[in-house]
């Protein structure tokens, strides 16, 4: 996978205020950080993060980090979290994790479903037990999505963790029998049965013959 390259800045304010500050300004408040790493704290363009996001997943993105300190310096990242505003969305702030090409990360990748099931075509439900995977793979390594071919599976029949073939040196980090694709049996309405027409006349003919309480003698 291809490292897109990103800006950022040092700062050296903290605090809501300086943070809030910040992002009106265009910038969004970051840290970078990793093993044997001391944090640094950062600024990162948002229009410039919002681009790199176009292009991959958070849980995918790989980034050459460009800090500018006086002197200029890369880093190889990954973002490890982004905190996002509930109701506007907007970032708020953005951790970015140092890495080693030589080293394996742990990835969350989506499932893809290609084909078409035979089972479904029959009635059943397909099920997408989990939306993504875990994966430990090395940076470059790193898939887009995990395709996953349903077209044989019939009514009852599932794909495990361990049917999903991997190349290279990629390892599942989910066990080997947990479920990921299942084809459902249909649901079966119960149907209530019409009442007959004659039936229904047949009522309505005693409830008009019935005599009223005072008729009798």
């Amino acid at each position: 996978m291809e490292l897109l390259e990103l800006n950022a800045n040092i700062r050296t304010t903290v605090g809501n205020g300086p943070a809030r500050r910040l992002r009106q300004s265009g910038q969004i408040p970051a840290v970078f950080y990793g093993p044997g790493t001391e944090p640094v704290l950062l600024s990162v363009n948002i229009s410039d993060f919002d681009q790199v996001l176009k292009k991959s997943r958070v849980g995918q993105l790989l980034l050459n980090l460009v800090i500018q300190d006086g002197e200029t310096y890369t880093r190889s990242v990954m973002v490890k979290e982004l905190q996002t505003h509930p109701v506007s969305r907007n970032f708020l702030h953005v951790d970015f994790y140092e890495i080693a090409m030589d080293r394996k990360i742990r990835v969350k990748v989506p499932i893809v479903t290609t084909g078409k099931s035979k089972g479904v075509e029959l009635g059943g439900i397909l099920q997408i037990i989990r939306r993504e995977l875990e994966i430990l793979c090395l940076p470059f390594e790193v898939l887009e999505s995990i395709e996953i071919d349903i077209a044989d599976l019939d009514i009852g029949d599932s794909i495990h963790v361990g049917d999903i073939p991997l190349e290279g040196e990629i390892e599942f980090l989910e066990d080997e029998d947990f479920t990921v694709v299942t084809i459902l049996i249909p649901k079966i309405e119960e149907v209530e049965e019409p009442v007959e027409e004659e039936e229904e006349a047949a009522v309505e003919e005693e409830v008009e013959e019935a005599p009223e309480a005072g008729d009798e003698e």
